[in-house]
């Protein structure tokens, strides 16, 4: 089964710290997000294999907007 990462929040991605076909487990950053001068990582909520990374650091995100896909 595949979970999409969604954004929670209005951010801008500062670094991508996973690549497609990286294992992860529960808890494992994916990204880090800037939003109001906080840093804010984006964990992985299932075990599983990045399928998909569909941002870039510099990338604003609107709450919702897709981040990446675990399969």
């Amino acid at each position: 089964m595949a979970e999409e990462v969604r954004a929670e929040m209005v951010s801008t991605v500062q670094e991508i710290l996973l690549s497609v076909g990286d294992k992860v487990k529960v808890d494992d950053a994916l990204v880090m997000l800037e939003s109001m001068k906080m840093e804010i990582p984006v964990v992985a909520e299932i075990e599983g294999t990045v399928t998909s990374i569909n941002v870039k650091p510099g990338d604003v995100l609107q709450q919702g907007d897709l981040i990446a896909v675990i399969s």
